[in-house]
């Protein structure tokens, strides 16, 4: 059966960075049925939900509570039956953990463990359960766009969960609004399967080969994706942009097209600012949605800054003049 991931970056018998690979990995048994408790730990209650490779269930962390910890609950994250069958099936589990393990921060899904079940060869890992709403009831919810304090609440801590990624090399990969979660302690940025380190940062993970499989979500994915490209900060812009424009009018920029078909059809031109977003921030956010990669100019950094500012109220200014 054909590899999941690239060719250049598996784990047995590759080459990287021009380095000849370590020690190819002991093969392993075909994977069974994912049993009702893992690892003689974990008890599987019930399946959250299911994204283009991975299935999340809700589960008991049986030694917590063995221990009377009276929050025993963990999400746990397993490839779906259809993905589990690849012969590097746990190579690229791993991969996701051993690069979203990395990132430390508030806005940032929290990473506990990755594991391998003996009996059934499975492999997962946990994470904080998150329980709220995802972005994509809130749009669903609020026609009219939301107003500009609300937005701006929601707005920053993605932008700054996404740029605290892209400072440690971490790209997402599959940015969505149901893929950001608000929880009763703020915002949480997850699921980052189809992410991959920028060039030069983990040499030697196993990555997913997007030529076999194209699992992000045509609507939010760049161009230059569609057509082939690269992942890279610019794609990942592309679709939190494309998530704020939709938060701030209610609806998406491009009529819920693809990028690719939208240009065709010419809708960059007609794209106008949403009623309820200040101009500062329009400026910015307009460039964002650029179709082309090269038309993109500007960053997620640019895009906080811009998010972040607080005007100067009209009597703030009067005692600041006259003070």
């Amino acid at each position: 059966m054909d590899t999941a991931l690239d060719s250049a970056n598996s784990p047995a018998g590759s080459h990287v960075a021009g380095k000849p690979a370590k020690a190819a990995m002991p093969a392993v048994k075909q994977h069974g049925e994912l049993p009702n408790v893992l690892s003689n730990r974990y008890r599987i209650e019930r399946l959250l939900g299911v994204g283009g490779m991975g299935a999340v269930y809700r589960a008991r962390d049986l030694l917590r509570e063995q221990y009377g910890d009276p929050d025993p609950y963990v999400a746990l994250k397993t490839l779906n039956e259809e993905f589990a069958e690849y012969p590097d099936a746990n190579a690229l589990l791993y991969s996701e953990f051993a690069l979203t393990s990395r990132l430390r921060h508030s806005n940032v899904i929290r990473f506990y463990a990755f594991n391998v079940d003996r009996t059934s060869q499975r492999a997962f890992m946990t994470m904080e359960l998150l329980k709220g709403p995802t972005l994509d009831h809130l749009i669903s919810e609020r026609a009219q766009g939301l107003e500009w304090a609300e937005l701006q609440q929601i707005a920053v801590p993605l932008l700054e969960a996404l740029q605290a990624s892209h400072s440690l090399g971490v790209l997402h990969g599959d940015i969505k609004p149901s893929n950001v979660m608000l929880t009763a302690d703020g915002l949480r940025l997850f699921d980052y399967g189809l992410g991959q380190p920028v060039q030069g940062l983990l040499p030697g993970l196993p990555r997913l080969s997007r030529k076999r499989i194209a699992a992000w979500t045509p609507r939010y994915a760049a161009l230059e994706l569609l057509e082939g490209g690269q992942l890279s900060e610019a794609t990942d812009l592309f679709a939190v942009a494309v998530i704020l424009y939709e938060l701030s009018s209610g609806h998406h920029p491009y009529s819920r097209l693809t990028a690719k078909q939208a240009k065709c059809m010419e809708q960059g031109d007609s794209l106008r600012k949403p009623d309820k977003l200040p101009t500062h921030c329009w400026s910015k956010l307009k460039v964002a949605l650029a179709f082309d990669e090269d038309q993109r100019a500007t960053t997620v950094a640019e895009l906080l800054a811009a998010f972040s500012y607080q005007p100067t109220g009209l009597l703030q200014r009067l005692f600041a003049r006259h003070g």
